[in-house]
């Protein structure tokens, strides 16, 4: 078991990266000049800090029980509370999605409408849901791919969602990526390129569900960048 032990905590960081871009969002959210909430404008960076404290406490005593683990049984256990683990970390990132899904609807009719305020507040709000939506698409990319972090070096190759580059390299031992594995930063360079080139750069979905998120991310960026910020930038001049 020693070395599932090396692979799941390859990228001991990244747990804690994945949180400060939970509460970037947060701070995102908070940050909206414009009305963009349904309900109180604290309700919803509330119920993301609410499940943020279980999933943390969730993913520390996970990587404990890991770290512990012989036997068949506490490995059936610790199998046990990664997917409660996972399963409050896609629901976390779906919240996230669709509360900022919302925003941008909401920004856009009230364009429409013509009660979007002033050039420089359709700015800032058309930069904080851009913004958000690469972080929570990287979230979504790390959670996701071949079982997630929690799972990540278990599970077969050919069960990945995503082809990098380091992965296309000679998988010799000389070659320096035998024992390569993504981390949050990767997914993080994966969500910007694909937000700002609309497509992949060196990274390539290889499953459907790989394959929608990005359609999503980059349709998300492109009704920002091309309605709101367009809207924002003819206003100011």
């Amino acid at each position: 078991m020693r070395k599932n032990h090396q692979h799941l905590q390859y990228h001991h960081m990244d747990r804690w990266l994945a949180r400060g871009a939970v509460l970037l969002i947060v701070a995102l959210q908070v940050g909206f000049v414009n009305d963009l909430s349904v309900g109180p404008a604290w309700l919803a960076p509330a119920i993301e800090l609410a499940l943020l404290i279980p999933l943390s406490i969730g993913t520390i005593w996970t990587q404990r029980s890991i770290r512990r683990a012989e036997t068949p049984e506490e490995w059936r256990v610790v199998r046990s509370r990664r997917r409660s683990v996972r399963v409050l970390a896609i629901t976390l990132t779906a919240f996230s999605t669709l509360i900022n899904f919302v925003a941008l609807v909401l920004l856009v009719r009230a364009i429409v409408a013509g009660n979007a305020g002033t050039g420089r507040a359709l700015l800032v709000d058309a930069i904080n849901i851009w913004i958000t939506n690469v972080v929570i698409f990287a979230l979504w990319y790390w959670f996701l791919d071949r079982g997630g972090p929690s799972s990540r070096g278990l599970v077969p190759t050919h069960k990945r969602d995503f082809l990098f580059t380091q992965q296309q390299q000679d998988a010799g031992a000389n070659s320096g990526f035998s024992e390569w594995l993504p981390g949050f930063i990767d997914y993080l360079f994966l969500a910007y390129t694909n937000a700002t080139a609309f497509s992949p750069a060196d990274t390539f979905p290889l499953t459907v569900r790989a394959k929608l998120l990005m359609m999503a991310e980059s349709t998300i960026s492109l009704i920002t960048i091309a309605l709101v910020a367009s809207r924002a930038v003819g206003i100011l001049s």
